[in-house]
Order: C-alpha cells, then structure tokens, then sequence
C-alpha cells in the first residue's frame, strides 16, 4: 500500500493510464482479428481493406508502448505474408 502522498498519486495515474491503454489494446486486437477472419474466409479484398485500417493500430500501439514495437512489427509481417499467400492460391 502506498505511503506518500506521491505514491499514492502515481497510483491512480496508473489506474488512469491502465483503463486507456486496455481500451487501446482491445481497440487493436479487434481490428487485427478482422484481418485474420478475412484471411481465414480467403478473401483477400477484405483482408487488404482490413490490413490498411489494423497496420496503423498496431503501430501506433507500439509507440504508445502498449505492445513492443518488435511484437508490432512481427505481427504486420506475418499478416501481410498470409495475405501474400491468399494471392498466389487465386492464380
């Protein structure tokens, strides 16, 4: 339990920050599910529409260090590379 009355005062900052950072987070999840459900039904046209509104969520969640900017990274790698893969099965 906090003692001073700065500690005390960080402690409802982070209980502040913590309600933002889970929207934000929750907010990030949903728009990369919307481009793994894209990929899983095969299309790529919704999955592009998709990956364009979720690669910004994840960046911007990386430089609000709600995420590590390496995990960001990783994750757009990997859904563009499926998306890739949606391309050469269509040809």
């Amino acid at each position: 339990m906090a003692n001073t009355t700065s500690a005390k005062k960080a402690t409802r900052k982070i209980a502040r920050r913590t309600i933002v950072n889970k929207a934000r987070r929750t907010q990030m999840r949903g728009s990369v599910r919307t481009v793994e459900e894209a990929i899983k039904s095969g299309d790529r046209e919704a999955a592009l529409k998709a990956m364009a509104l979720a690669e910004p969520e994840l960046m911007q969640a990386a430089q609000r260090n709600i995420v590590h900017k390496n995990k960001a990274s990783r994750k757009v790698s990997r859904l563009v590379h499926q998306i890739a893969k949606l391309a050469a099965v269509a040809q």
